[in-house]
């Protein structure tokens, strides 16, 4: 019925109607599948974000090959992304076995280092017929073994945004505008009038990371100024977990991962439902 795609159509139609396509970090069978059961009760488009550690965990070619089952049974828009990879090899990897969305979180260098590789990304995906995005500032958080201390953290400068575009040729941007990795100690201070700046410079769609704890107010507002795709994960491992343990906790004898995961998967499925509802890409697809 369907196939993996790239996230090009998709932001783009998201960004000019108004909306954005969740990001879900998965890691393995029973994630993906939670995942797309939800997306395609809701016929919400959906990008199954997997990290270096993910595909460390599962291997590339086995979350390849689920969700091109996943896109081939189901008929919503579905793209596998590489999040926050760092390295030209491990993206050209995955390239190979047919992603189609790839990051290249070059961040942490300079300005300059950060064109150089993520130009060479984007002209080597591109060669395959697959998306990039690219990351201007840095996200405090921890997103796998990536650990930026708060003191690290720097926001989008705006007026490099035009400059970083046009060199390297990405297809979405992501930004920092004071989200982080993992679950926030205070109440997060979003800089919107940072992000309306960008939004105004460039065309290329916007990326919300940190999107886990921020509130379903402030998610739409970023929407409303330009972000295409928004990025959660802890709000996912959160319900997966709380699941898995009560079923254990009440169940402690019960050995088989079948019965196991499934309350897991119930609370998790939920959770996913709520984040399509705030995307407001609930039939988008």
């Amino acid at each position: 019925m369907g196939y993996v795609q790239n996230t090009k159509e998709m932001l783009i139609k998201a960004r000019k109607e108004g909306y954005a396509v969740p990001a879900f970090n998965i890691h393995n069978l029973e994630t993906i599948k939670t995942v797309v059961e939800a997306a395609v009760e809701m016929r919400s488009p959906v990008i199954l974000a997997a990290t270096p550690g993910t595909m460390n965990y599962s291997g590339r070619a086995y979350i390849q090959a689920i969700v091109e089952v996943a896109a081939k049974e189901n008929d919503v828009p579905i793209a596998l992304h590489l999040d926050h990879h760092e390295t030209f090899d491990s993206i050209e990897e995955s390239l190979k076995l047919g992603t189609k969305s790839v990051m290249i979180d070059g961040s942490h260098h300079s300005f300059e280092k950060n064109i150089e590789i993520t130009k060479q990304v984007v002209d080597e995906a591109h060669k395959h017929g697959a998306t990039v995005e690219g990351e201007l500032g840095k996200l405090v958080g921890q997103e796998d073994d990536l650990i930026v201390e708060a003191e690290d953290a720097a926001y989008t400068d705006p007026d490099t945004v035009v400059e970083f575009v046009e060199k390297t040729g990405v297809d979405s941007l992501a930004v920092a505008i004071g989200t982080g990795h993992g679950l926030y100690e205070t109440e997060p201070n979003l800089d919107f009038e940072r992000l309306e700046k960008i939004s105004s410079l460039t065309e290329v769609p916007i990326v919300l990371h940190g999107a886990s704890g921020i509130s379903k107010k402030d998610v739409q507002k970023s929407i409303e100024l330009g972000c295409a795709k928004v990025n959660i994960s802890t709000e996912l491992k959160i319900p997966f977990s709380d699941g898995l343990r009560e079923f254990l906790e009440n169940n402690p004898n019960e050995t088989d991962p079948r019965k196991y995961m499934q309350l897991a998967k119930d609370y998790m499925k939920k959770a996913v439902i709520e984040k399509i509802l705030i995307c407001k890409s609930d039939g988008k697809a």
